[in-house]
């Protein structure tokens, strides 16, 4: 069975060492996330990870979830208490406003702890996670009233949440969205349709599933201009807060799909659903769009775990599986044979995977802070800053961290050999797993046309310029530091990259867009380098600073530096090929006719 240690003297490090959280002391919620109670949240979150989500995720990829011939769909064997166990914790709302029932802490710390839950069992960590960008969602847009009536519940995971977006002939392009709703003469709407991909949208764990919906009114005008968003009841709510009768909203079925088998991944069905408005007419699809930001740092974290997790298996199976001996001479010659973390090529899988794991996870802290200042400080010019990097790196974090999670957990798979084939090792199963984090909340290949078309060009490009410039100060400013000289070196080449890069589509893009949307996966990948050396060089002066006192901890930070040395010189230099692709623009890619295909 595949084993699972929470990384939280990792995330501890991070917070203290890297970012310095105590920095952000005059945030709401910062104060009272002491060293001390951040410690005791995490390694809690760590441990319930380990002891109770972790042993269910095989059980939950072979049994799946079940659909009764009522619509009603049953988890796998110990999901049900597993959930109750995170409602009794309170790790739902941990960072959601006192007032609704939350403990009002910083939301870095729920995403630290949602790596936990990902890694441990990615399908039933789905349950809580769109629960809470739901009730993100609601919070920023929803009126006082349903606010009252929704959250509460939600919060203590009580009730959970959902996405509605996807129809079976509208996927990302929601302008062709069919759904409707009628207004009803007490201020309701009717909504009818049918939604599929429907992550949790039936499940035996809750007492009540509060669907946001994404529908039209009728008359409203076409297009993506023309879209509302609702809040819809499984059960409708009286005005004590009590679950009622049923709504008009059901599970046709469920998806067969490749992996995250314990999670229900329904088609739903909405006939004349009793909904209500989440803020104004023909603005659902902004409104829908706060769950979805918060969905995609989500699914980015999952790209993370999945890797995280298959490298710690891989890692322990390749210091104990033993085959041939080592090139360089017999190692270990009281053995049969050498274990096989000996030869190079398994530790080039080894150290890609760790060296990406680690510079991820600080990527996902520091993005998660500037949604943090984004929505918490009082300076209104920190506010935007914040934003423009949060929306800067959303897509980076989304499409980065799981193509790469996935290509890790294969390479993980490739430590095992034919083992890794097998389904009893647990490998398979994180293959299968991550690779949804690819597809859902928008494919890879949207993030990276979101980053080149919106995002790079927004606002007269001030966050991709506050970015570089950022970037460009610390690698100026870290130059004269002979031991930090080999890191920020190749940092400084490989934002020069970054930088032609984003030069070429301006000149390039605007009158061939072909150009633009040739060269996104490649500026998505380059840029996300970039981000990824950049948080090696911060890991790597912490690490610096903590040597001299570390005592016997001298050789964990000494592994710091390695790693950082590796990936500048193993994976960074990759920024080279992709503008090398980038500026190669779109003519060979598109000449041929469709026919040809």
């Amino acid at each position: 069975m595949p084993i699972y240690k929470a990384p939280v003297d990792e995330a501890l490090f991070l917070l203290n060492d890297v970012f310095h959280i105590d920095r952000y002391g005059n945030l709401p919620g910062f104060a009272d996330a002491s060293p001390d109670v951040i410690e005791a949240v995490l390694r809690e979150a760590g441990k319930y990870s380990e002891q109770v989500i972790a042993p269910l995720n095989r059980i939950g990829d072979t049994e799946g979830c079940t659909r009764a011939s009522d619509g009603s769909v049953t988890t796998p064997a110990g999901f049900k208490d597993a959930y109750k166990q995170l409602v009794d914790g309170g790790w739902i709302g941990i960072s959601v406003p006192e007032e609704f029932g939350g403990q009002g802490l910083p939301a870095t710390m729920t995403a630290i702890v949602n790596e936990y839950l990902c890694s441990a069992n990615m399908a039933f960590a789905m349950y809580p996670g769109l629960t809470q960008g739901a009730i993100a969602a609601l919070l920023a847009h929803a009126a006082p009233e349903l606010k009252q009536k929704y959250l509460p519940k939600m919060v203590t995971g009580e009730w959970t949440g959902t996405m509605n977006l996807t129809e079976p002939h509208c996927g990302t392009d929601l302008g062709l969205l069919r759904a409707k709703a009628v207004k009803q003469a007490d201020g309701s709407y009717k909504i009818s349709g049918t939604k599929i991909f429907i992550s949790a949208g039936e499940h035996d764990l809750a007492h009540n599933i509060i669907h946001l919906v994404l529908a039209r009114i009728e008359g409203a005008p076409t297009g993506t201009k023309g879209i509302s968003l609702f809040v819809v009841p499984k059960f409708m709510v009286g005005d004590d807060g009590t679950p009622g009768a049923r709504n008009g909203v059901s599970c046709g079925s469920l998806e067969e799909k490749m992996g995250i088998h314990g999670n229900a991944t329904c088609v739903m069905n909405y006939d004349g659903a009793v909904g209500w408005l989440v803020g104004e007419e023909n603005r659902g699809l902004p409104a829908m769009f706060t769950m979805m930001n918060e969905a995609r740092l989500g699914v980015g974290i999952q790209g993370l775990a999945q890797s995280e997790v298959a490298y710690q298996n891989a890692a322990r199976y390749a210091k104990e599986r033993l085959q041939g001996r080592a090139i360089s001479g017999v190692k270990f010659p009281d053995k049969a044979a050498d274990p096989i973390i000996v030869h190079p090529d398994v530790r080039r899988m080894l150290m890609t995977m760790r060296a990406f794991n680690e510079a991820a996870r600080a990527l996902v802290i520091w993005t998660a802070l500037q949604g943090d200042i984004a929505h918490r400080s009082e300076d209104a010019k920190q506010r935007q800053t914040a934003d423009d990097a949060m929306g800067l790196l959303t897509p980076v974090v989304k499409g980065v961290l799981t193509d790469t999670g996935f290509a890790n957990t294969v390479m993980a798979q490739q430590v095992f050999g034919g083992h890794g084939y097998i389904a009893e090792h647990g490998m398979e199963q994180f293959v299968r797993d991550a690779r949804i984090a690819q597809i859902y909340e928008g494919a890879n290949g949207i993030q990276a046309l979101d980053l080149v078309g919106r995002k790079l060009g927004k606002d007269g490009g001030r966050a991709l310029m506050a970015f570089l410039n950022e970037v460009g100060v610390y690698i100026k400013e870290q130059g004269a530091d002979e031991k930090m000289k080999p890191l920020v070196t190749p940092l400084g080449v490989a934002l020069g990259h970054l930088q032609q890069a984003s030069m070429w589509f301006m000149q390039n893009a605007m009158a061939k867009p072909d150009n633009a949307g040739a060269g996104a996966t490649d500026y998505m990948h380059m840029f996300g380098l970039v981000a990824l050396g950049y948080m090696w060089c911060r890991i790597a002066a912490a690490a610096q600073t903590k040597l001299p006192d570390a005592n016997g901890a001298a050789a964990h930070y000494n592994a710091k530096l390695v790693t950082a040395r590796f990936f500048m010189e193993r994976m960074l230099p990759e920024t080279a090929a992709h503008l090398a692709r980038i500026q190669s623009g779109a003519a060979s890619m598109m000449e041929l006719p469709a026919e040809a295909f």
